[in-house]
């Protein structure tokens, strides 16, 4: 490697920046990043790379707002497009749709471009456009409430890991019961039901899960339903190995999540992405290692992704984005300072582009402390080197062809060849509409689910309740027409004149027959005692 020829770089000096560039010296197919920062100069013929076989090994893209993390992803992004790996990338802020159209030179970029020895070229990369449920400009990208599943689903929730947990045993009961959970209105339903009083015998043979706790997530369901989440939730579900397409000329697809209508929304944003990663993990084959990732999915805004997150979800990330990498898949985290990522990630995440940060606060210089010790030991004095990069420059360290870290560079960053902003909005919109999973995607689909099992169901019982009670309330009036038909029968009996006496009736309830009966009777006795006590008058 020639000797530099810049001449504020002392010749005393040009060792050490021999060493650092030998280690980004490699063999196999690289992505250029920038060329290397010494002593306050660019070295342009000493260039700072990137394995393409080492992609798949993580990496964090971190600094403070405006030093250039945006760009850094788009750099990367056009070469592994250029190289024939399909990427994803979320766009939060709204300003990465230019990838898709070709760069404007300028007198900046020409400048940088003779800096760091790029041949800039301005190019558009084959892009797709995706937006969370439809919302936004994009192809809408969905995902059914169990294919999210209750940790996820906890997460964007806010529950606690007590509520966590019988959110769990909610979704295993909707499985048992055959209750297929596509939309939120189906997790509501489910809920609701085991509060009711017809569902609470039901509630209470699921262990664990108190009245209260099911009354909290049914709550919180609501609340999120009100902010407008109940788009993103539903079919069609998207087909997450659509992210590994490639384009007719071989050019790796890059799709583009759009996201700056849902900007107010960060934690649901962030765990859609997880889903998205988690989903893929969960699909995709072992392949090992391999020449260059199937797909490098790239995670912004990622301290939304870890702020408040619960045990349960942090094993989660840290499982995913372990094993993932034997399936193909490179994740790269995006955020301000490499302490928002939990150290269980961190740790697995061999590549580190860090921009630069600010100590204006204590909490800054700490921060700063930080980051400059989880950095291989380097002739740097990182401290000071990361508070004075300027845009566009970062302290880069990446695992070598054979898996060790790369010396720590300064490096000066190659210009992205695509547009460096936002494509204008018709452009957008023709783009998603000329896609062809359009028209698999657009429109949502609402099958019979748990919503429409249960409320079927409950109107079921509630007719047969109401027949019940009908049918007791008939008999019940039956009842009460037959006293009342009885009492006026009683009334009419009492009421009604009676008949005349016969002739014989007349005759025997006479006066004179019955004093004639009583001489008869009286006369006849008589007789009969003189005849029983022989006193009998004897004829003459």
């Amino acid at each position: 490697m020639s000797e530099s020829t810049d001449p504020a770089v002392p010749a005393d000096q040009t060792g050490p920046a021999d060493k650092i560039a030998a280690g980004y010296a490699f063999t196999g197919p690289a992505l250029d990043l920038g060329a290397l920062l010494w002593d306050g100069g660019c070295l342009p013929d000493r260039q700072i790379r990137i394995p393409l076989s080492m992609l798949n090994r993580h990496g964090l893209v971190a600094g403070a707002t405006g030093t250039g993390k945006t760009k850094t992803l788009q750099l990367i992004a056009e070469q592994l497009s250029a190289n024939g790996v399909p990427v994803f990338l979320a766009d939060v802020k709204g300003d990465v749709s230019g990838i898709s159209a070709p760069g404007t030179a300028d007198p900046r970029i020409d400048e940088r471009a003779r800096e760091v020895a790029q041949k800039w070229e301005p190019t558009a990369y084959p892009s797709e456009f995706y937006s969370l449920g439809g919302i936004g400009p994009g192809i809408p990208v969905r995902s059914t409430v169990t294919s999210f599943g209750p940790v996820l689903m906890s997460k964007v929730l806010q529950l606690n890991q007590t509520q966590e947990q019988s959110l769990g045993l909610i979704f295993h009961y909707a499985d048992t019961k055959g209750l297929e959970l596509i939309d939120l209105k189906d997790l509501r339903a489910v809920v609701a039901f085991l509060v009711s009083d017809q569902g609470r015998p039901e509630l209470k043979g699921i262990g664990g899960l108190s009245t209260v706790t099911a009354g909290v997530i049914l709550r919180a369901l609501t609340a999120f339903e009100q902010q407008g989440a109940a788009e993103f939730f539903g079919e069609p579900e998207f087909d997450t190995s659509e992210f590994l397409r490639t384009a007719p000329d071989g050019r790796g697809l890059v799709s583009v999540l759009e996201l700056p209508a849902v900007q107010d929304k960060p934690q649901l944003f962030s765990t859609f992405l997880m889903w998205l990663l988690a989903d893929l993990y969960n699909d995709l084959p072992e392949v090992g290692d391999l020449e260059q990732p199937k797909l490098v999915f790239f995670f912004d805004e990622a301290h939304l992704l870890f702020s408040g997150a619960s045990k349960a979800f942090l094993t989660s990330i840290t499982q995913t984005v372990r094993l993932i990498r034997s399936k193909g898949v490179g994740v790269f985290f995006v955020t301000q300072t490499p302490k928002d990522v939990p150290a269980d990630v961190l740790a697995q995440l061999g590549n580190r582009v860090q921009h630069a940060l600010r100590a204006f606060t204590p909490d800054d210089a700490k921060a700063l402390k930080a980051t400059a010790k989880t950095f291989p030991n380097s002739p740097y004095d990182l401290e000071e080197l990361l508070t004075g990069l300027g845009t566009g420059e970062a302290v880069i360290t990446v695992l070598s062809e054979k898996g060790a870290p790369t010396p720590v560079a300064a490096t000066r960053l190659r210009a992205p060849q695509s547009l460096m902003g936002p494509i204008e909005p018709a452009a957008l919109d023709r783009a998603v509409k000329s896609s062809a999973l359009w028209s698999r995607y657009a429109e949502p689909v609402d099958r019979e689910s748990a919503y429409e099992k249960i409320s079927a169901e409950q109107a079921a019982a509630e007719a047969q309740a109401e027949a019940a009670a009908a049918a007791a309330e008939a008999e019940k009036q039956a009842e009460k027409q037959a006293k009342e038909a009885e009492k006026e029968a009683a009334r009419a009996a009492r009421s009604a004149p009676k008949p005349d006496p016969s002739l014989a009736e007349q005759v025997v309830g006479s006066g004179l027959f019955r004093s004639l009966a009583r001489s008869i009777g009286t006369q006849l006795g008589r007789e009969i005692s003189r005849s029983v006590f022989g006193t009998a008058r004897k004829r003459r």
